[in-house]
C-alpha cells in the first residue's frame, strides 16, 4: 500500500520532491484537505477537513481533482474511491466564498472547479466509488450523484437546501437530476428537506446500503470485483454508457453496436472470449487496443 502524499519507505529528500511536484499549483497548506491512498489497482481518496464539514471549497475542489487526474492513465490504477472523515460526507460549497467581498470572479471560479470535477468523475477511464457515511448536501449531494457508483451507510442522508438560503442548487440539479426521477429531484431541490440513504436507494441515487461497520468492507469488495476486469474493456464500456445515455434509441444502438465491433478487436477482447471457451481464468493486458 501506498500513499502519494506519505510514501513508504522513501527516502526524505525523495518525499520532499515527491511532494512538490504532485501538489503543483495547490498551494502546500490545502494538501492535506484529501488523503489519498493507492493498493493492488484501487485509490482511495478521502475529504479530510471535518471542522468545515468537508465544504467543496475552491481549494478543495482543486484538491480532489488533482488526486482524481494524477496518472489516470496509469495501468496500475482500476477503481477509485471517494470517503469523507468526520460525520459528514461533504456540506457543499462553502457559503462564506460566495460572499459579495470575493467578487464575481471568484465565485465564477468556485463554479468552473465544480464543473470540472463533476466531468473529470464521469470522463476518466476508471469507475469512481462514493464511500457515503454521513449528510451529503447541495455540491456534496451533487459529488454523490455524479460517482458512477455510491455506497451509503445507513445513516446517511442527502439534500439539496440551497433554496433555504436563497441559492437555488442549479448545478447540483444537473447531476440529481440525472441520477433521481424528476419529480424526487425536483421536491428535493424546492423544499431542501434531506431523504434518507434508503430512499435514495429506492430513487437511484445510492447503489447500496449497509450497516456503517460494513461500509468499507462492502465499498472495497465492489471495487476488487472491478478490479477483476480488464481495464481497458471497463474504460471503453463507461465512456459509450455516458455517451449513449442522452441519445435517441436508435442512435444509441447504432455506437453500442459499433462499440462491441471495436470490443471484440481488442486484445482483451479476445483473450476474455478464448478464456471462456478454453474454461480457464483470462489473462488480461490492460493495453488500449
Amino acid at each position: 500500500m501506498y500513499s502519494w502524499l506519505s510514501p513508504v519507505r522513501a527516502p526524505a529528500r525523495a518525499v520532499s520532491a515527491l511532494r512538490s511536484r504532485l501538489v503543483g499549483t495547490v498551494p502546500q497548506e490545502h494538501a492535506t484537505l484529501t488523503q489519498c491512498v493507492q493498493d493492488a489497482g484501487v485509490r482511495k481518496i478521502t475529504m479530510n477537513n471535518p471542522q468545515k464539514r468537508n465544504a467543496l471549497s475552491l481549494a478543495m475542489l482543486q484538491s480532489l481533482e488533482k488526486d482524481i487526474l494524477h496518472e489516470v492513465d496509469a495501468k496500475d490504477l482500476r477503481v477509485i474511491v471517494i470517503a469523507a472523515n468526520g460525520p459528514v460526507f461533504s456540506s457543499g460549497h462553502n457559503l462564506k466564498e460566495f460572499t459579495a467581498t470575493h467578487g464575481k470572479a471568484y465565485h465564477a471560479d468556485v463554479f468552473n472547479a465544480c464543473v470540472k470535477l463533476m466531468t473529470a468523475i464521469q470522463t476518466i477511464p476508471v469507475p469512481v466509488i462514493a464511500q457515503v457515511n454521513g449528510l451529503a448536501t447541495a455540491a456534496g449531494c451533487q459529488l454523490v450523484a455524479s460517482c458512477d457508483i455510491a455506497v451509503a451507510s445507513e445513516k446517511s442522508s442527502f439534500a439539496t437546501p440551497g433554496v433555504n438560503v436563497g441559492l437555488f442548487c442549479s448545478t447540483p440539479a444537473v447531476a440529481l437530476g440525472r441520477a433521481v426521477p424528476r419529480k424526487v429531484a425536483l421536491e428535493m431541490l424546492f423544499t431542501g428537506e434531506p431523504i434518507s440513504a434508503h430512499d435514495a436507494l429506492m430513487h437511484g441515487l445510492v447503489s447500496r446500503v449497509v450497516p456503517e461497520d460494513n461500509l468499507e468492507a462492502e465499498t472495497m469488495k465492489i471495487a476488487h470485483k472491478i478490479c477483476q476486469a480488464s481495464r481497458t474493456v471497463v474504460a471503453l464500456g463507461k465512456a459509450t454508457f455516458y455517451k449513449q445515455i442522452s441519445q435517441s434509441l436508435e442512435e444509441a444502438y447504432r455506437l453500442t453496436s459499433q462499440v462491441m465491433l471495436q470490443n471484440l478487436t481488442l486484445k482483451d477482447g479476445q483473450e476474455g472470449i478464448d478464456a471462456f471457451t478454453q474454461k480457464r481464468k483470462p489473462v488480461w493486458t490492460n493495453l488500449p487496443e
